[in-house]
């Protein structure tokens, strides 16, 4: 419950990775997710992701040749309510390269960011070490909830 506390009242941002914690069920980090998607279901809770989500969670079911899902994938992201995709935009590239500018940050956590800031989140959740604090926006990392689901 304490991760659900620290995300606050929304909407949060959520990175790739805990999309892909939650479709193809992690041994590790399910537990911690779990919940989360709870509250978002239960209309307890918005999230919101960058349309950039899409292409990095598709690539590896399409890889595979695992359309089913890839499907799954796309089917979260754009018809679960709760869960918004922020279209990339002139707006949110060019607030991703002002982070990239300042933080040295890879440029698609700098448009996760962005985009998680444009929609006015309360918290960024992802499990990425390398994604520096940023005014505005605490980052939580899964990891660091494991003890506590």
């Amino acid at each position: 419950m304490e991760l659900l506390t620290e995300l606050g009242q929304g909407p949060v941002g959520l990175d790739s990775s805990i999309f892909i914690y939650l479709i193809e069920e992690h041994g590790v980090y399910l537990p911690v997710v779990e919940p989360v998607f709870s509250a978002i279901s239960a209309g307890n809770l918005t999230a919101v992701t960058s349309s950039l989500t899409l292409l990095e969670v598709l690539v590896q079911p399409l890889r595979a040749k695992l359309p089913e899902l890839a499907e799954k994938y796309e089917k979260i992201l754009t018809q679960s309510a709760g869960v918004r995709m922020i279209p990339l935009d002139v707006r949110i590239l060019r607030a991703a390269a002002q982070l990239r500018a300042v933080t040295a940050m890879k440029t698609p956590d700098a448009i996760q960011l962005a985009s998680a800031l444009a929609a006015g989140c309360t918290a960024f959740l992802t499990n990425d070490r390398r994604i520096p604090t940023v005014s505005g926006l605490p980052i939580l990392r899964a990891q660091d909830y494991l003890h506590r689901a």
